[in-house]
């Protein structure tokens, strides 16, 4: 389970979450809807050991700005 804390309500239909390892795209997340309107959630597959990175993009429900950043995490064998 993934998830990101924002400031303030996003737009979960138009944001993004994907985990990358390399560089390299591994797996797209889908946020789901009912999730509180500051919190983006998503579940993935069990992830192989070794070090990845969650890929946030978010639009604002105020405006037309979508903010992004990266999370890096590791998966312990």
């Amino acid at each position: 389970e993934f998830f990101v804390r924002f400031d303030r309500p996003v737009d979960h239909i138009r944001s993004q979450l994907s985990i990358t390892r390399d560089g390299t795209l591994v797996e797209r997340l889908t946020p789901r809807l009912e999730s509180a309107p500051e919190v983006l959630f998503a579940r993935a597959p069990t992830l192989p050991p070794g070090d990845y990175s969650l890929h946030w993009a978010v639009k604002t429900k105020t405006g037309t700005n979508v903010v992004e950043g990266d999370i890096p995490f590791t998966v312990k064998p």
